[in-house]
This record gives C-alpha cells, sequence and structure tokens, in this order.
C-alpha cells in the first residue's frame, strides 16, 4: 500500500497515513525523504515506536546528535516526570529548562554544529495543552518586503542558549549541561539556503541575539519584529498530541515550540535529534558576550 501523504492547513507540514515507520522498504523511504524536503515538517499518527525504532528511523536521515554524552543515548525524554514519578518543581532548572523550549527556536544553533531534523513520539500526554508548533521560515522569508529582505541579506547574528534562557529569568553557569559550553557562540546568517532544496529561509529564534555591527537594542528590536511576523497564520501549525504520535520538522527552515500545560500532570516525549552536516550547519563561534552573566532585555520570549 503506497503511503497517504495529506498537507496540513498550513504553508507547512503533512500527514503521512499508510505507513509503518518501524518497517521501511526503500521506495516508501524514498516518499519520505521527498515530503521531508517539500513539506519541512511530517506527523505520522499512531506509529507506537520502540526506543530501537525510533533511532533507526532518525538514522535514515543522518548521524544522531548525541545530548547527553552518552553515545547510547540516542532517543532521550523530555518529561517534567521525575525518577520518582512526581514532577518537577517550578524552582528546578529541568524545569525552567522546558518552559524554555515553549519560545520559538530551532535545535541546537547555539552548538558549532546546528541540528539538522528532529523528530518527537509521544509517550504521555497531558489531559489538554503541551501542543507542539511548528513555524515555517521559507514561507516567512518569502513574505517579506523587499525593503526587509535587503536590509537583512549579509546580516548574522550570534545565537546562545545562556541568553535566551537568561531571558526568561534562568540564569545558568558554564558547563551546567548539554548546551551551556564554553565554546563561544556560533554566528549564523538571518538567512538560510537549504542545502538540499535551495530554498532560502530566515533562521531567527529566540536562541538569537547578538547581530555584529548592529547595537544590541537595534538589533533585538529587527529580531523580534522578524520573529513575529514569521510565527502567524498560515505559517504556523499546532500538534494536538495521541500518545503513539510521530512529529518531525526540519530545523534548517522551520521553527517550533512546546505550548504550556498544566505541570501538575506528566508528559513524557521521546526525543531523537538528528545531526546536522558540517557543510551546511556547522558555524564559526565567537565568545560568548553574555555568558551567565546576560543581562537580558524587555523582551521576554
Amino acid at each position: 500500500m503506497q503511503p497517504t501523504i495529506t498537507p496540513l492547513d498550513a504553508t507547512i507540514g503533512a500527514t503521512i497515513t499508510d505507513i509503518d515507520l518501524a518497517n521501511l522498504d526503500a521506495d516508501t523511504w524514498n516518499i519520505v525523504e521527498d515530503a521531508f524536503h517539500e513539506y519541512a515538517a511530517l506527523v505520522f499518527p499512531a506509529q507506537n515506536l520502540t526506543d530501537e525504532a525510533q533511532v533507526a528511523f532518525a538514522n535514515r536521515f543522518g548521524d544522531i546528535e548525541i545530548l547527553r554524552g552518552n553515545p547510547a543515548d540516542k532517543a532521550v525524554q523530555i518529561s517534567n516526570q521525575k525518577p520518582d514519578g512526581s514532577v518537577l518543581q517550578p524552582d528546578e532548572h529541568r524545569f525552567k529548562a522546558l518552559r524554555g523550549n515553549e519560545g520559538w527556536h530551532t535545535d541546537s544553533s547555539y552548538m558549532p554544529l546546528a541540528a539538522k531534523a528532529s523528530i518527537l513520539s509521544a509517550q504521555v500526554v497531558p489531559s489538554a495543552g503541551g501542543e507542539t508548533a511548528v513555524a515555517d521560515m521559507r514561507a516567512a522569508y518569502d513574505d517579506l518586503d523587499q525593503g526587509m529582505k535587503d536590509r537583512i541579506e549579509g546580516l548574522s547574528a550570534y545565537h546562545s542558549l545562556y541568553q535566551s534562557q537568561a531571558k526568561i529569568g534562568h540564569i545558568v553557569k558554564t558547563g551546567a549541561g548539554y548546551g551551556y559550553h564554553d565554546k563561544g557562540a556560533p554566528l549564523r546568517r538571518l538567512v538560510n539556503t537549504h542545502p538540499a532544496t535551495g530554498r532560502k529561509s530566515l533562521f531567527i529564534g529566540r536562541h538569537a541575539y547578538s547581530i555584529p555591527g548592529m547595537e544590541d537594542g537595534e538589533a533585538q528590536e529587527l529580531l523580534d519584529e522578524l520573529l513575529d511576523f514569521a510565527c502567524q497564520p498560515p505559517r504556523t501549525y499546532f500538534h494536538d498530541w495521541r500518545p503513539g504520535d510521530v512529529f518531525m520538522w526540519d530545523n534548517r527552515c522551520a521553527l517550533h515550540a512546546a505550548r504550556p500545560y498544566d505541570y501538575s500532570e506528566t508528559r513524557i516525549m521521546r526525543h531523537t535529534r538528528i545531526a546536522g552536516e558540517p557543510e551546511s550547519e556547522l558555524a564559526a563561534t565567537g565568545r560568548d558576550q553574555r555568558a551567565a552573566g546576560f543581562q537580558p532585555s524587555t523582551s521576554n520570549r
């Protein structure tokens, strides 16, 4: 049976049904890869993948990015549940890290090698809320007026997890975990050209914070303006999770964000992140001017 591809009611994304991600033949894999490049975000309902099957599916797209320093940890939990079964409390580091994910962002843009794609599968979902949203940065760039396109052409911004967490009041010391490194902040162009499709897109999000040659206040105003413009219908899709769903997106041309829910309820997602390709996702790093002492602006995402 051929997979059924149904575009979402947005400029981004499609749902693919009549497919078993754990048992893909070569022809079906080619359909998935082509759809990934065309739609940038794919929903696969009710797959119920095991850890091993999710990792195997992710590996079809490239190398797995290791998030916890252990090569065996290729699929990790993103959850507010602690090992003893209780839920995280607002004063805990991991709780604040999860709340940061509610801002529009692209994965690992704060690392020298940004992520190519991300895959989530739902294990336990809250009774309401907790959706995952994506925003189409290809359509966002296309919809900019020519004056803004001319203004941002050639501009770059530093990306830092320190500063994006500091904006929500979470001050983190160097070396406190993944992403809180001492390698300096990567410098990335505001306009990205997709290595597979050749389409231009905005490369922004909450981790972007400083533009060389521009006053910080002016840079933040520009980045905020672009983000506010980009993350609007019809360029956005909000996925309402059911256990077993698989949702993936292309970090090179899409932003994503977690949505709030009742944090006294448990939410468990399995996350697999595909590493970027050095030819297109590796960026030079400069010293992170803010680091753990970043002073947030009045903007709060």
